[in-house]
């Protein structure tokens, strides 16, 4: 990763070894988690720290929120005991890979 130059910027993003905007763009953050991730790390370098947590707790939420709704939408043939996959349906319909339903029971 390159270093960002550093005449850009707060000081209260820049402590440590890597700025905040770079460590979120490394570990692939989501907007919420971001955000949520540069209000802790200005906690206690920049105005309230109350606030700066109560902001970070408020896109925590967010975040929260839109992975319960997300995970409410999913189809019933992708959520079954939080196993996904395309074969949950043939478990839940009572089929075979070929459509063909299971019988329980021996065939003899």
């Amino acid at each position: 990763m390159t270093a960002t130059n550093q005449s850009y910027g707060p000081q209260y993003y820049k402590r440590g070894t890597i700025e905040v905007w770079d460590f979120i763009r490394d570990q692939e953050l989501s907007y919420h988690l971001g955000n949520a991730i540069k209000y802790i790390c200005r906690v206690g370098h920049k105005d309230d720290p109350i606030k700066d947590l109560e902001k970070a707790i408020h896109y925590l939420t967010n975040e929260k929120e839109h992975l319960l709704e997300e995970r409410t939408r999913l189809p019933k043939s992708v959520q079954f005991n939080g196993v996904t996959g395309p074969w949950i349906d043939q478990l839940t319909n009572g089929s075979d890979s070929g459509g063909v339903p299971r019988t329980t029971g021996s065939s003899t």
